[in-house]
């Protein structure tokens, strides 16, 4: 059992009018109004520091909690490899499974609070799908935080991925399909393949083929949310075993939730400014024995 958690939202000018109930059920998908219900009414929702109850109207600017009560998380591998340490920045392998940071179900069976444990400061500055393996950097001061995340944002980071895919593509492939958010039958929106959506490039490179699959290299020129798995389906050829990206690069029909493992990817390599030097930092991360050549 974990130790529990609190759950906090301030009310913006869209949901004022609301009740808390409508809200929490409109809003937070993941549960039933049902559920919502009994939660409201075993005193564990809050609304400006009083208990709520499920008729209370939202004004905007109030803070609206849920105390989750402890609860045992599903099992996970609770061990990673630490790459890289220095005073600015570590570097860990994350291995496949683990969710990357709190969220759902997820709380201390994360790689963040695995993490903690060496450095309680630590933050991430990218993430990692829960079922992507591979490198993942933590910044450990202010100043690497918001020299690391202006790299990111600028795309001056160097991102190569391995990915198991269905069908065999060419030797070589430029996808530039925008990425934005779309509707999803459980969360309202997630990120998908969309006209409206924003620039996205990938440089995909045919590495080996499996039978009627293949093993391919894929190199990122910017940083959208599951752009590797997006990409990918959008050219047709969807990752083995993805849950939610069929191929066109939007959510199957039965589409399963983005945090859902089942799929083969791994972050082998980053290249990136060091936040204290200004040098090119080269990490590397050998792929799990799957996908490997």
């Amino acid at each position: 059992m974990n130790d529990g958690f609190e759950y906090r939202e301030q009310i913006g000018p869209g949901a004022a009018g609301r009740t808390v109930l409508a809200h929490l059920a409109s809003r937070y998908r993941h549960s039933s109004e049902a559920v919502w219900l009994e939660r409201i009414d075993a005193g564990e929702v809050t609304v400006a520091g009083a208990t709520a109850s499920p008729a209370a109207v939202l004004a905007a600017g109030q803070w609206l909690v849920w105390r989750r009560p402890p609860w045992e998380e599903p099992a996970v591998p609770l061990a990673f490899a630490l790459l890289y340490w220095d005073e600015h920045l570590l570097a860990v392998a994350k291995p496949r499974g683990l969710p990357s940071v709190p969220n759902g179900g997820f709380l201390a069976h994360t790689l963040l609070h695995l993490v903690h444990r060496l450095d309680p400061g630590a933050s991430p500055v990218h993430r990692l799908g829960r079922g992507t393996s591979g490198l993942l950097v933590f910044a450990r001061t202010g100043m690497a935080r918001r020299a690391l995340s202006r790299a990111w944002r600028e795309q001056r980071v160097d991102r190569d991925y391995r990915a198991l895919v269905t069908g065999l593509p060419g030797r070589e492939l430029r996808i530039d399909t925008p990425i934005g958010l779309v509707p999803h039958p459980r969360l309202g929106l997630v990120y998908a393949a969309a006209p409206h959506g924003k620039r996205s490039v990938s440089h995909v490179r045919l590495v080996a083929v499996r039978g009627g699959n293949a093993l391919v290299d894929v190199r990122i020129a910017t940083g959208r949310p599951h752009q590797v798995r997006i990409h990918l389906a959008a050219a047709g050829h969807p990752l083995v075993g993805d849950p939610l990206y069929a191929a066109g690069g939007g959510p199957a029909v039965d589409a399963g939730l983005p945090g859902d493992p089942g799929y083969r990817l791994h972050a082998g390599r980053l290249g990136f400014p060091h936040p204290a030097t200004g040098r090119m930092l080269e990490l590397e991360c050998p792929p799990p024995p799957d996908l490997r050549c």
